[in-house]
């Protein structure tokens, strides 16, 4: 049985569930395919994804695809309260979720969820898979296979991979081009900001931004802060990333070269500890801190706990560190700051990652049992029909190769 926080929010979730599927146009094409294909038909699909109206308009599609749908969040602090409370009134589905929960909390809902025995798991970040193999093994054979979301869920999956821990096979979403290219780039960069908006209020223009990592999501970050006005520093370990940053532009320096110098840090590497104590020390007075990688670890926040003299809330998930010579505020409590203090994704970026997430799992109903256990990645079929549908939808035409052209590209004795 569903446990959501504010069943009362109902009406609230199903109006902006239903404003999210105007958005979505590609994702709505999708569904209506599947309202009358039923790939889904018998199976449970358990999901550990953040618990938007965009997740909301992938469930639905799920669902009416025949599939029972069992959902909690992948974060604490990322659920929308009323969205839980609308899709706990919907047939064929259950929702364990709310925003704020403790530690305990989340893995319990986790195992409510692997308590369904699903079919199919639905990941981002990988907890719902590693609670799978860890505490249900029981469920390993019958599983057909799992779908992942995000760059940190796949560093791990690929680490259960190395390691021979990863007993069935796992599509890797994130690295469907529409995915990553898309969904980290444009969604990361605008969600990001207006998270950190959201918490503080500040002006970007004339601040010292550092950009902590320059993957897809800190391509994002560091194009839309430049955009508001923002000085942008990038801190990368990667030399040809590192490259890349200093050719679009952006001062790049090492970490502790940058803390002199920042106003906001918005860390996006996937890692631990980018921003330690030792970096803290040596910042100025009133700087901001805001983290939009996965998990919670890339700012040490433990360090800051015990160095500081006092901590208050001052605004809407703003928490300020208060020092000897200095404070520090943290935004979104170094969670995901587009998703703690915001609403995350716009719903076009979420339907591209979602009609990815939709015919992953198709994907793995129609090759059960022909799959190895490991990370796979859709074909570039499936990621190219995506990215038609979108265009579709946003009425948006292509050409076509011509007969000759399409022969042209096949030979390699025509040269000069």
């Amino acid at each position: 049985m569903s446990q959501v926080r504010y069943p009362e929010q109902v009406n609230q979730g199903r109006l902006n569930i239903e404003l999210a599927e105007r958005h979505m146009s590609a994702l709505m094409k999708v569904r209506e395919r599947f309202t009358t294909e039923k790939p889904f038909q018998g199976l449970t699909i358990g999901m550990a994804l953040h618990v938007t109206k965009e997740t909301a308009v992938l469930v639905r599609t799920l669902r009416d695809g025949g599939a029972k749908v069992v959902i909690t969040g992948c974060n604490p602090l990322s659920t929308q309260d009323d969205v839980a409370a609308a899709l706990a009134e919907e047939d064929g589905v259950e929702v364990f979720a709310y925003k704020g929960e403790t530690n305990e909390e989340y893995y319990a809902f986790l195992r409510s969820v692997l308590d369904e025995k699903p079919d199919i798991t639905i990941d981002d970040g990988c907890d719902l898979v590693t609670e799978l193999h860890a505490n249900y093994p029981h469920l390993l054979k019958t599983v057909i296979g799992g779908c992942e979301e995000t760059t940190t869920g796949i560093q791990r999956l690929r680490a259960m991979e190395r390691y021979g821990a990863l007993k069935f096979p796992v599509i890797a979403v994130n690295d469907n081009k529409t995915k990553h290219l898309m969904d980290n780039y444009y969604g990361t960069g605008q969600s990001t900001l207006d998270g950190l908006l959201r918490s503080t209020n500040i002006l970007l223009a004339g601040k010292v931004l550092v950009v902590v990592g320059y993957g897809s999501c800190g391509k994002g970050v560091a194009m839309r802060a430049r955009g508001m006005g923002a000085n942008v520093i990038v801190t990368e370990v990667d030399s040809f990333t590192a490259l890349q940053a200093k050719m679009d532009g952006f001062r790049v320096m090492p970490m502790m070269d940058a803390v002199t110098e920042g106003d906001i840090y918005i860390t996006v590497t996937g890692n631990i500890h980018v921003i330690d104590g030792h970096h803290m020390e040596q910042m100025k007075d009133g700087v901001i801190l805001a983290n939009s990688g996965h998990f919670d670890s890339e700012i040490n926040l433990k360090v800051l706990e015990e160095k500081a003299n006092s901590k208050r809330r001052v605004r809407h998930y703003l928490d300020e560190y208060t020092f000897a010579d200095k404070v520090i505020f943290v935004a979104g409590e170094g969670r995901l700051v587009n998703l703690v203090s915001a609403e995350g994704h716009p719903s076009e970026v979420m339907s591209l990652s979602f009609c990815g997430q939709a015919l992953a799992c198709e994907y793995l109903v129609n090759n059960k049992g022909k799959l190895s256990a490991g990370v796979h990645v859709l074909p570039a079929e499936i990621d190219d029909t995506i990215a038609k549908m979108q265009l579709e939808a946003m009425g948006v035409g292509i050409d076509v190769l011509t007969k000759e052209q399409v022969v042209y590209l096949d030979l390699w004795q025509q040269g000069t």
